[in-house]
C-alpha cells in the first residue's frame, strides 16, 4: 500500500536508487533528474532552432527551452552537492529569477525583441539569475570553511556524548547513595571529577559559540557580495547620457542629449517659447526614438516640410519569384518583373527545391529593411560572421575585398576599435609579404607586439601583386569610412567590364541575391535595388519551372 501512495518525488528517489544507486541524500537524486531534464530541454531547443524560421513561435519556444535547459543543467549539480541549506535555497531563488526573465522574453518576443541587441533588460535579468545560482554553487562554498563546519558538527556530537555520559554518572551516583552511605572522601572525589567535566563542557560551549559567530560573519559577507552584484547589474542598465535643458541667447528654451564623454548626441534643433514645451519635446524623443524606422534621404533639398506623415504601407508587388531547375540539375530562383525583365536572382544553385524556397524566404525577410553600403572609394564593413563573432573587412567600390581582420571578436565594439587602430596607426605597423604552403603570395599587417592585426584574405600568384595590394591598403585605409552592416545590406560595385552591379550580402558574408546583369550608370543600379525592395517581399512564388 505504501508503494501505491508514492508521491512523484518519492518515485524519483526510488527510481534513482534502483537504477543508479542509493543516494546519500534526496537532493542527490533530485539534482540528477534536474540535470537530465535540462539536457533534454537543451536538445529540444537546438532542434527547434534548426527547424523553425526566425521571429516565429517555434523560434520563441526554442529559446525558452534552451534557456530553461541551461538553468537546470547548472542547478542540477548544485542541488546534488552537500551544501548548506542556504546555498540550495539561494540556487532556487536564481532559478526563479531566470524563470521570470524567460516568461518576460515570451511576452516581448518577437515584436519587442531587437534582432541585433536583444532586450538588455530581459537578458540582464536572466544573467542576474545565473549569477545568483553561481553564488549559491561557488561563492558560498568557498566563503565557508568546510573544516570549521565539520569541527562544529563534531563538537556538537561530543557535547551530546558528554551530556549522556554525565547523566549516566549521575544515575550511578544516585543509585550508590540510595543503596548505602557513600564514603565521604570517595564522594568528594567524584564531585570534583563531576565539576571538572562540567567545566570542560562549558569550555566546549564557549568554543561552539565563537565558531557560530564566525560563521554568521561569513554569511553576512556573502550577503554583502550579493548586494554588490545586484548594484552592478543595475548600473548596466543605466543610461550613458543625460538630457540638458537650457535657455539660449534669444530667450528660447532648448534641449540637448549629452553623452557622459561630453559629446552632443542630439539637440532639439529649434527653440521653444515655454519651458514645458521643451520638456514635452524631450518626452516625445524618449517615446518615439526606440524602434523608429530609418528613411534615407539623398540631400537636404529633398527633406519634406514639417507635416504629418503616414507609416509606409506595403504596395502590391509587380513581380514574381520563379523557382526553376537549371541545366546542371541545380535549383535556382529569379525575380521577374511583370514587364518580363529579370530584376534580380539568387546568384547560386541549390541541391533541392526546398533549399531554393528557403533562400527565397530569407531574401524576402531581409531585402526590405536592408540599407545601402556606399564605398567612396573604399570603406570598412563591420559585420557578424556565421559563428557569431564580429569581423571587419576593407572593401573597394568595385567589390574587391582589400583586407580583413583575419580573426573574429566577441563584441562589436572590439571590431570597431580594431578598425580605428588600423586607420590611425597603419604607418606604425609593418607589412609582411610571404609565400604560403600553396605557393601563393599573401601579406599580413603586424603590430609592434608581433600581433597580426590584418591580412590579405586571399592569395596572389605573383609577389608583385601582393605588394601592389599592400600599396592600395596603405593608400585607402586611413580615410576609409566605417560602415555598420545590419542583418543584410546592399552593395553597389563596378565590375571588371566597367558596369555597375548590386548584391545583397548577409552579415555573415554570404551573397543572398544579385542584380544578375550590369548597368551602364550607377544610378540605374540603385533604381534596380529600389525595384527589388518594392516588389520582392510580397511577390508571388512560381514553381512551374521546377
Amino acid at each position: 500500500m505504501a508503494s501505491e501512495n508514492h508521491t512523484q518525488e518519492g518515485a524519483l528517489v526510488d527510481w534513482y536508487a534502483t537504477r543508479i544507486g542509493k543516494p546519500a541524500t534526496n537532493g542527490e537524486a533530485y539534482g540528477y533528474w534536474l540535470f537530465a531534464l535540462g539536457l533534454l530541454l537543451g536538445i529540444v531547443g537546438v532542434v527547434l532552432t534548426l527547424v523553425s524560421p526566425p521571429a516565429s513561435a517555434g523560434r520563441e519556444a526554442s529559446i525558452v527551452a534552451g534557456g530553461t535547459g541551461l538553468v537546470l543543467l547548472i542547478t542540477g549539480p548544485i542541488v546534488r552537492l552537500p551544501l548548506q541549506k542556504m546555498a540550495t535555497y539561494l540556487a532556487y531563488v536564481g532559478v526563479a529569477i531566470c524563470g521570470i526573465s524567460l516568461v518576460w522574453f515570451a511576452m516581448v518576443y518577437p515584436d519587442g525583441w531587437n534582432v541585433n541587441t536583444g532586450s538588455p533588460t530581459v537578458m540582464g535579468l536572466y544573467a542576474g539569475g545565473l549569477a545568483v545560482i553561481g553564488i549559491a554553487g561557488f561563492i558560498i562554498p568557498l566563503a565557508t570553511d568546510r573544516a570549521d563546519i565539520e569541527a562544529l558538527q563534531q563538537s556538537l556530537s561530543d557535547t551530546k556524548a558528554d551530556e549522556e555520559d554525565l547523566a549516566r554518572r549521575v544515575d550511578d551516583l544516585l543509585a550508590t547513595l540510595s543503596d548505602t552511605a557513600a564514603d565521604e572522601e570517595d564522594l568528594a572525589r567524584r564531585v570534583t571529577e563531576l565539576e571538572s567535566e562540567l567545566g570542560d563542557t562549558a569550555a566546549d560551549e564557549a568554543d561552539l559559540q565563537r565558531r557560530v559567530t564566525e560563521l554568521r560573519g561569513m554569511l553576512a559577507d556573502t550577503a554583502a557580495d550579493e548586494e554588490d552584484l545586484a548594484a552592478r547589474l543595475d548600473r548596466l542598465h543605466e543610461s550613458q547620457a543625460r538630457f540638458e535643458t537650457y535657455e539660449d541667447s534669444a530667450g528660447e528654451y532648448r534641449w540637448r542629449l549629452r553623452h557622459r564623454n561630453g559629446n552632443i548626441v542630439a539637440t532639439s534643433g529649434e527653440g521653444y517659447t515655454r519651458y514645458h514645451n521643451a520638456q514635452k519635446g524631450m518626452a516625445s524623443v524618449r517615446r518615439n526614438a526606440l524602434g523608429a524606422e530609418v528613411m534615407r534621404i539623398e540631400s537636404e533639398d529633398d527633406l519634406a516640410d514639417e507635416e504629418a506623415f503616414e507609416p509606409a504601407v506595403e504596395a502590391e508587388s509587380q513581380a514574381t519569384v520563379e523557382v526553376y531547375e537549371d541545366k546542371g540539375g541545380d535549383y535556382r530562383w529569379r525575380l521577374r518583373h511583370d514587364n518580363g525583365e529579370i530584376i534580380g536572382d539568387g546568384s547560386q544553385g541549390y541541391s533541392s527545391k526546398s533549399n531554393a524556397k528557403r533562400a527565397v524566404e530569407r531574401m524576402r525577410e531581409l531585402v526590405g529593411p536592408a540599407d545601402y553600403l556606399r564605398f567612396d572609394p573604399t570603406a570598412f564593413e563591420i559585420y557578424q560572421d556565421a559563428a557569431g563573432g564580429w569581423r571587419w573587412r576593407l572593401v573597394h567600390r568595385n567589390g574587391n575585398i582589400l583586407a580583413d581582420s583575419g580573426e573574429g571578436y566577441t563584441r562589436r565594439n572590439d571590431a570597431n576599435r580594431a578598425v580605428d587602430r588600423i586607420r590611425d596607426r597603419i604607418d606604425d605597423y609593418e607589412f609582411e609579404v610571404f609565400e604560403d604552403n600553396a605557393g601563393e603570395y599573401r601579406w599580413r599587417l603586424v603590430a609592434s607586439n608581433d600581433e597580426i592585426v590584418a591580412d590579405s584574405g586571399e592569395g596572389y600568384t605573383e609577389r608583385s601583386e601582393a605588394e601592389n595590394a599592400v600599396d592600395r591598403v596603405q593608400e585607402y585605409a586611413p580615410d576609409a569610412r566605417r560602415l555598420e552592416v545590419g542583418r543584410a545590406a546592399f552593395e553597389v560595385y563596378e565590375d571588371k567590364g566597367g558596369e555597375y552591379r548590386w548584391r545583397l550580402r548577409h552579415q555573415n558574408g554570404n551573397i543572398l541575391a544579385d542584380s544578375g546583369e550590369g548597368y551602364t550608370e550607377r544610378t540605374s543600379a540603385y533604381d534596380g535595388i529600389e525595384s527589388v525592395k518594392r516588389n520582392a517581399p510580397n511577390a508571388d512564388l512560381d514553381e512551374s519551372g521546377a
